[in-house]
């Protein structure tokens, strides 16, 4: 595949995987994005997973035409995309490698060697020139790793983003961009909302005109609305009006009042409500939903004087992705000593610019008219709020 005249797509598909860094679900595989400059000088920009390095060579060596790499830039040592590293070196001996002092360090702990005599390492503003072609290394610390460079060709106005503006899902599968990517970084960058902030200033004194990510497809038309998205997610904006519920039960009676609160809601002409039952959904995807939308109502029982362990994964998932700017209610289930309001609101505190709502809901067991009294409150309020 050809993203320009002399740059050539060499990535692999992988359908085998299940599970992304061990936890996420991909159900249409993932894309190890690999891309070969064609110029005086050829550069490789990245190497693939460690399962689909025969594959990634053998793509290099059907374009390369007899001719032999000079470099391989690294800009990012996560085994997906590092892994082999080594079999290149054996395959092209003569060939350096291009990447920045940390990625070095990372080598030697990988494969027991930095490469010293194939070294060109590389820093903010740092330039290499192929021919035709001027490449300027950019620095990428936490997006999202330390040693992360991406890299921009200033001929044909490509920027090679690593991580950044990737997704879930392999490239021969249809499917919704916005929705894998915002899954994809939420749940793996969103932590590091700063630093891609600083990517993004970076990014705006580039005239680019098509992204390589290490991960899905190139994208080459409306880069505003990628730009855009990632603005949102990076400095925590809401990306849409709308009410999450997340919630757990034990026997059915906080789920009958999170199902009350959401017809409530949708009565009231509240744009979006997405329910999430933690112990069942794919809880990524309810992470996604809670930074995608602007209020989040939490909802669950007091359980061994704590609350139910998948809604604190859940809020230990948000916690630690810097979950702020959102309006937040709290719903309440316990039979003799209800604690969980306390313990969930306790466990937000370090979040940043939360909102909560002055209504609060406890149910003592099964729902009754005080608590039903309660549940309509809390929709207005949290509709009220919208309008």
């Amino acid at each position: 595949m050809n993203v320009t005249k002399d740059i050539l797509y060499v990535g692999v598909n992988d359908h085998e995987i299940d599970l992304f860094e061990g936890q996420y679900i991909v159900p249409n595989g993932m894309a190890y994005n690999s891309y070969l400059i064609m110029d005086s000088k050829i550069a490789v920009m990245d190497a693939v997973d460690g399962a689909f390095t025969a594959q990634w060579l053998s793509n290099l060596k059907s374009v390369l035409g007899g001719r032999i790499p000079d470099y391989l830039v690294v800009q990012h040592m996560e085994p997906d995309h590092s892994a082999g590293i080594v079999d290149f070196v054996n395959t092209y001996p003569d060939a350096k490698i291009v990447s920045s002092a940390k990625a070095f360090n990372m080598m030697k702990n990988f494969f027991g060697t930095d490469f010293p005599e194939k070294q060109i390492v590389v820093s903010e503003g740092s330039t290499l020139d192929l021919g035709v072609h001027h490449l300027t290394f950019v620095t990428a610390p936490m997006v999202h790793w330390p040693e992360v460079i991406v890299t921009y060709d200033s001929t044909d106005k490509v920027l090679f983003s690593a991580d950044a503006f990737g997704k879930f899902g392999a490239l021969d599968t249809e499917e919704d961009w916005a929705c894998e990517a915002r899954r994809y970084y939420i749940g793996i960058v969103g932590k590091y909302g700063a630093q891609v902030q600083t990517l993004l200033k970076k990014a705006k004194g580039l005239d680019i005109t098509t992204v390589c990510p290490l991960h899905g497809p190139v994208l080459t038309e409306n880069l505003d609305y990628y730009m855009n998205l990632y603005n949102l997610w990076s400095s925590y904006t809401p990306e849409e009006e709308g009410v999450v519920i997340a919630y757990t039960s034990v026997y059915g009676n906080t789920k009958k009042a999170v199902f009350e609160l959401a017809k409530l809601l949708e009565e009231k002409g509240c744009p979006k409500v997405v329910v999430n039952d933690l112990a069942r959904c794919d809880m990524a995807e309810a992470v996604e939903d809670a930074f995608r939308y602007s209020k989040i109502v939490l909802a669950t029982t007091t359980y061994n004087g704590e609350i139910f362990p998948f809604m604190r994964e859940f809020i230990h998932h948000l916690t630690e992705r810097n979950f702020s700017n959102r309006t937040v209610a709290l719903i309440e289930n316990g039979s003799w000593a209800p604690m969980a309001n306390k313990i969930m609101r306790t466990m937000l505190e370090k979040s940043k610019n939360l909102t909560f709502t002055d209504t609060s809901v406890k149910i003592m067991s099964g729902l009754n008219d005080e608590s039903r009294s309660a549940l309509v409150c809390l929709a207005n309020e949290l509709w009220e709020e919208g309008k």
